[in-house]
């Protein structure tokens, strides 16, 4: 079997944006279904974990995008494993267009973990699974791989939003993507005009939320083009306690991701 994956899609009129073009919610959700169809074809998909008690959580995920396709434009998303590790591996992918026109490409970070414990499992070892025959570390890749942001304060905060059922998936807590959707939501939609897009943005998960919790979103402007969010949650139970303070909230909050934003 291929060691890469072709998923091949068009860029459909309601999964764009007000410019008519591919939505960055929607890029973000048909990498991690391609994803998904790349590790069940080889037969550790999630389904296939879930028989055994475990499952795959993304820990990290950068997106470079040159140019966004446009409505009814015939794409395909490629991945490949770039390398396995003993408690996570790296996995890229590919946004082309006609004659290999490359649009961006997307690093990430995975780990597999208990379903109970939520501890993960040595992927070096774990029985009845091998990943070195699909191991593709000469297909390039060429964006740089994710930095690190710095805590955000108090001074930051910008709004508290609840989690709802739309935010849940299928291992029961809020989709990696929809912190995507709420953090492009902090701009204003004139970030995205005149030909403004975002460029790249990287996003690492710390901890997971679930329905009831609250998420309280900080953003910071590093320059005119560049922003740092952070999101923490307050759990359902703090939540339910009621009669908190706003710096009670603040305080007894998690940080449960933090991202980098670059605009062009």
């Amino acid at each position: 079997m291929q060691k890469l994956e072709r998923n091949p899609i068009i860029v459909d009129p309601f999964n764009t944006d007000f410019a008519k073009r591919w939505s960055w919610t929607t890029l973000g959700k048909a990498l991690l279904n391609a994803a998904e169809n790349h590790a069940k074809a080889r037969g550790f998909g999630m389904m296939n974990l879930n028989d055994v008690n475990y499952t795959w959580v993304l820990s990290r995920l950068t997106i470079e995008m040159e140019e966004m396709p446009s409505v009814y434009e015939k794409i395909e998303v490629c991945t490949w494993i770039e390398n396995i590790y003993r408690l996570f591996t790296n996995r890229n992918f590919s946004i082309v267009g006609a004659d290999d026109k490359a649009y961006g490409y997307a690093r990430s970070i995975w780990a597999m973990i208990n379903y109970d414990t939520r501890q993960p499992a040595n992927l070096e070892s774990i029985e009845g699974y091998k990943f070195e025959p699909y191991l593709a570390p000469e297909i390039p890749c060429p964006i740089e791989k994710q930095g690190r942001v710095r805590p955000l304060d108090a001074d930051n905060f910008v709004k508290m939003i609840d989690t709802e059922y739309s935010d849940i998936d299928m291992n029961g807590h809020v989709n990696s993507i929809k912190y995507l959707e709420h953090i492009m939501d902090l701009f204003p939609i004139e970030a995205y005009q005149n030909g403004r897009n975002l460029k790249r943005i990287e996003l690492a998960y710390m901890a997971e939320s679930y329905y009831g919790d609250k998420l309280l979103l900080y953003k910071r402007d590093v320059d005119d083009n560049t922003f740092d969010v952070e999101v923490r949650k307050l759990k359902k139970e703090d939540v339910e306690a009621g009669d908190l303070s706003f710096d009670e909230y603040q305080q007894r909050s998690e940080t449960i991701l933090r991202s980098s934003l670059v605009f062009q």
